[in-house]
């Protein structure tokens, strides 16, 4: 049986502490990386998409030039994405849908939006 000199407990002692440190740091680093997950969805500018149609429809944003956001189904409420290129500080926007299949768009009128809103956009029935 061999008994530990006080220089191995000492070294043994910085280990442990130094491993410690190190794992709280790795922790804390893991943590800021959420928050500024959390903080970017925060500040995600969207549009809420109530398609009271039964026909699905292919939104667009536009400031000029036309910017497709994505598909909302008919008979639903869909959340999508502005880019935040296009609400760069406040932008005046107009939102288009236009039905998959069909030729009857509806177009919105200029509406200002800021980074971090979230726009209604209800498509009526025909």
């Amino acid at each position: 049986m061999r008994v530990a000199a006080p220089d191995d407990q000492r070294k043994t002692g910085m280990i442990r502490r130094a491993l410690g440190a190190l794992l709280v740091c790795a922790v804390a680093g893991c943590t800021s990386t959420q928050r500024n997950e959390v903080n970017e969805i925060d500040r995600r500018t969207t549009v809420t998409v109530d398609n009271q149609s039964f026909s699905d429809m292919t939104v667009y944003a536009s400031r000029g030039q036309r910017i497709r956001l994505g598909t909302a189904r008919g008979k639903s409420k869909t959340v999508l994405t502005i880019p935040s290129s296009l609400v760069a500080g406040t932008a005046t926007l107009q939102f288009i849908a236009d039905p998959i299949g069909g030729s009857r768009q509806s177009v919105s009128e200029e509406i200002q939006v800021s980074e971090g809103d979230d726009v209604g956009l209800m498509i009526p029935p025909p």
